[in-house]
């Protein structure tokens, strides 16, 4: 990860985070993902799908930021969106209760597979702060120099897009704030959906509806929360 030369990334993000990838931090955090793997150590994401959030998402085509921690450390979990699994995988509690809250705010019923990619590909930014770990070991990267570049990523996308929707779920995702321009954007925040949190007000936060009405009133096309069947156009990256 020494230069994006490397790195298979959308234009747009391309040309607004191409420095990054030249600064000492990054190429020290390539050094560390390289040493681990050497080490025989297992990192999720698979390496192709390290950027998913933000090959799937388009800057230009961004209307929705929705931020996680860092991705599920579990086998076959993590495919580089936050709180999303692959089709085939046991949903994961804290995605559940987004399906709960999806149910109680706009009646969608849960979809019966926790693929988030169809979100993805109609501007919702489904951002990790930290974008890998090692298999069975939560919060591992956490201090390996992500944060610093999704900070970056964050930045980016407050600066280049009008009248954005962020949201925040949780302590760690609304400690973002300083970086959004509240002028600007639609900052929602809520507990996190994690069943330690949820019912303490995650569960009828309305984000959902609330994100899809702010869209409309600056004529923006609404996000279909709805999730495709699988086989139907929930297209899980590969």
């Amino acid at each position: 990860m020494a230069d994006d030369h490397r790195v298979r990334l959308e234009a747009g993000w391309k040309e607004a985070l191409h420095e990054e990838f030249a600064k000492p931090y990054m190429r020290a955090l390539g050094d560390f993902l390289r040493a681990e793997k050497a080490a025989g150590k297992l990192i999720y994401p698979p390496g192709a799908l390290i950027f998913n959030a933000l090959n799937s998402t388009p800057l230009a085509q961004t209307k929705v930021v929705i931020l996680g921690q860092d991705p599920y450390h579990g086998p076959g979990q993590a495919h580089g969106l936050c709180f999303s699994v692959q089709p085939g995988v046991a949903i994961p509690p804290s995605l559940q209760n987004i399906f709960k809250e999806l149910k109680r705010d706009l009646n969608i019923d849960p979809p019966g597979h926790g693929c988030l990619q169809h979100w993805a590909e109609q501007g919702v930014l489904l951002l990790n702060t930290t974008l890998t770990v090692e298999a069975g070991q939560a919060g591992s990267h956490a201090k390996a120099g992500w944060q610093t570049f999704t900070d970056q990523v964050i930045q980016a996308v407050n600066r280049h897009q009008p009248n954005l929707v962020f949201m925040l779920w949780g302590a760690h995702a609304q400690s973002k704030q300083p970086l959004i321009d509240r002028t600007r954007h639609l900052v929602l925040c809520s507990p996190h959906p994690s069943p330690l949190s949820a019912h303490r007000g995650f569960i009828g936060n309305g984000h959902f509806s609330h994100c899809n009405r702010f869209l409309a009133q600056h004529d923006i096309e609404p996000i279909d929360w709805r999730l495709p069947a699988v086989g139907q156009g929930a297209s899980a990256a590969e």
